[in-house]
């Protein structure tokens, strides 16, 4: 897989995304992590909606194939399997740092509601295995994010 650079989106991504989620994107986004055959996997979202809602989820796993094995981890209690693998300082440090990249894309002017919480919006341990391993893969110093890859390469699911 590549990371991007965070060039503006072509009309191809916007529409490969849309394809992706089954619904328009609400808000900016950048691919930055695309399969060998250039789909998007991992997007980087603005931090506010283009309605101005907060989005809490900064980085977001779209790759079909990989929120499908992502999702099988899930379904067997993956995330109570990673919560008892990792310690809570290390999780809670990821959340920190996941919100600090965020809040730095705020406007420095914005006034209104601000997203809150670290990976997937929470503050405290796991709450998507999904969000963890997007920010993983785009370059992102998440252990969650770490013990998901060495899950999915055990499995040979994604290499």
């Amino acid at each position: 897989m590549d990371r991007s650079s965070g060039a503006p989106r072509a009309c191809a991504d916007v529409d490969a995304v849309r394809a992706l989620l089954g619904r328009e994107p609400q808000g900016d986004f950048d691919v930055v992590v695309r399969s060998p055959g250039g789909e998007p996997v991992v997007l980087r979202n603005a931090p506010l909606l283009d309605d101005g809602t907060p989005m809490p989820t900064r980085y977001w796993l779209v790759g079909r194939e990989e929120v499908l094995a992502v999702s099988r981890i899930e379904s067997t209690g993956g995330v109570r399997e990673a919560e008892a693998a990792i310690a809570p300082a290390l999780v809670a440090d990821a959340h920190v740092r996941y919100a600090a990249e965020r809040e730095a894309e705020l406007p420095p002017d914005h006034a209104g509601p601000r997203p809150t919480g670290g990976v997937a919006g929470t503050r405290t341990g796991v709450k998507c295995l999904h969000a963890h391993y997007a920010w993983f893969l785009a370059g992102g110093d998440d252990p969650v994010g770490a013990w998901v890859a060495a899950r999915l390469a055990e499995q040979a699911v994604i290499a």
